[in-house]
């Protein structure tokens, strides 16, 4: 009997967790026609569903997750939209959420970088733990965010299943080929140039993109491209290497802007905010490497991405980077700003090192598919809306 779900997708315009419901969405929209779906948006975010088959609608509510108010207004909006099981993308679930629903946890970092102090902070952990011990099911986006989610929730294993994302499948669309109706790689390398010279950037350059978060470790990228560009001072090539970040607006990270004055990079390192899809596109593509040392990751899409886009990346040796990127990028400490900037050194330098990272890169990056990642939530769905389930909530 087909099932009726509902899923939440407020946070579609987010940085992660909008590239998860969007793709998600997309792939379960190509391998379900049986199954009726409803999807809860904002009324301005109703044209990037418009092209979904019959058994998908969207529904509009207005609120937000992180009000008072959420906890009482979104549970009474959905007996309007009653379901077999209702999927929450955002780990943030309101108090009389009905049941059952499945809860998708990206990472806990709101509870060890971002909760305040006193009472709120003691709320927020409370919500964040309640919220996933009522769900019937939950999905980690990594090992990594599994183990956190027992060892620091206390939730049980059982309840707990690993379901990896996987980058957008626009990132894998390289140069086309000459015969291309639509313009072949002239056409291409020229919309190239065109987005780079609006932006003023010029090549080459090393690429971070995401948002700046205490655990995204920024200061330390600065300080490391600032030793690397030190070093690298005598190359014909590299004397010239600038870094630019692709994420929020840099007012707002005092942190940052310390690093970037203190390491004298202010004429080097450039703040973009964030970027349509397809100029962030172009450039990870131009990018001469990606470096992405954070402190700690509930899975770590953009590395992913720079792979798919066939650009040399450097992570972080921590949390759950080794599991998605392998033996495919350039693994550093990122405590530590010589190494990082060992790493920046070592992928430019190297000519054979940089193809072999390209071609393992690439091949990584497809080891990881949305369509697989739907027929598993699918299945999901399909084990919470028969009540098998795991594990009791807290009193």
């Amino acid at each position: 009997m087909p099932l009726s779900i509902v899923i939440d997708a407020r946070h579609v315009r987010d940085f992660g967790p909008g590239t998860y419901i969007t793709n998600l969405v997309k792939a379960l929209s190509g391998i379900d026609r049986e199954n009726s779906y409803v999807l809860v948006a904002h009324k301005k975010d109703s044209n990037l569903f418009a092209e979904l088959p019959a058994n998908f609608r969207v529904a509009h509510f207005e609120g937000h997750d992180n009000e008072f108010s959420e906890h009482f207004r979104y549970p009474m909006f959905l007996k309007d939209h009653p379901a077999d099981v209702y999927h929450i993308p955002v780990a943030l679930v309101p108090f009389f959420m009905p049941r059952p629903y499945v809860v998708t946890v990206h990472d806990v970092s709101r509870l060890l970088y971002d909760t305040p102090e006193g009472w709120r902070g003691d709320l927020r952990r409370y919500r964040f733990r309640r919220g996933l011990f009522r769900a019937t099911r939950i999905v980690a986006v990594s090992d990594a965010t599994k183990g956190d989610c027992e060892s620091l929730l206390g939730l049980p294993p059982a309840k707990i299943e690993t379901i990896h994302n996987a980058p957008d499948p626009r990132f894998f669309d390289h140069v086309p080929p000459a015969d291309a109706r639509a313009g072949g790689p002239e056409t291409y390398r020229h919309e190239t140039r065109r987005i780079l010279e609006r932006y003023q950037i010029e090549t080459p350059f090393l690429l971070y993109a995401g948002t700046i978060r205490p655990q995204k470790n920024v200061p330390r990228l600065v300080e490391a491209f600032a030793v690397a560009r030190q070093e690298l001072e005598p190359h014909p090539v590299y004397r010239n290497l600038r870094l630019v970040i692709i994420g929020d607006d840099i007012s707002r990270h005092p942190a940052v802007r310390r690093a970037v004055t203190q390491t004298r990079m202010t004429n080097f390192v450039r703040f973009l905010g964030f970027v349509p899809f397809d100029t962030l596109r172009v450039f990870y593509e131009t990018a001469t490497a990606f470096a992405f040392p954070s402190l700690y990751e509930g899975f770590g899409l953009p590395p992913l991405e720079a792979m798919a886009s066939g650009t040399p990346v450097i992570t972080s040796n921590v949390s759950s980077l080794p599991e998605v990127v392998g033996e495919a990028a350039m693994i550093v400490n990122p405590e530590n700003v010589f190494d990082i900037a060992r790493g920046i050194r070592e992928v430019l330098e190297d000519d054979a090192l940089r193809a072999r990272m390209i071609a393992a890169g690439i091949e990584r990056a497809r080891r990881f598919s949305w369509g697989e990642t739907a027929r598993k939530v699918l299945a999901i769905y399909e084990a919470a809306a028969g009540g098998r389930s795991a594990g009791s909530p807290p009193r």
